[in-house]
């Protein structure tokens, strides 16, 4: 499984209410998206950062969500560009299955 972070700066500090409302406008776009197992949107407990936790089935289903026209709509819907970090995930640990996972 491939984790990504996405994160973007924010132009101006949100609060948990601004997040939620904004990030669930975008939500259902990734309901049922190929190879995506899980996304988490978050903001920083100051507001200033933003983004989204997902949990791939590989990298080339990432990739093929993080084209060049999703990352100029996420730049000019939040006003700011965004970073994309890429990670394997060897071991996951899931309490409401009660199940260790391995890669």
């Amino acid at each position: 499984m491939i984790l990504s972070i996405v994160n973007f700066k924010l132009p101006k500090r949100w609060t948990v209410a601004e997040a939620t409302a904004t990030f669930n406008l975008t939500a259902a776009k990734y309901f049922r998206k190929p190879g995506l197992v899980r996304k988490h949107y978050y903001i920083s407990e100051n507001g200033d950062r933003a983004g989204g936790i997902y949990f791939w089935r590989s990298k080339a289903d990432a990739e093929a969500c993080y084209t060049l026209e999703w990352k100029n709509i996420v730049t000019e819907q939040y006003g700011t560009s965004p970073e994309i970090f890429f990670a394997e995930v060897p071991v996951s640990v899931d309490n409401i299955a009660e199940m260790i996972e391995l890669a």
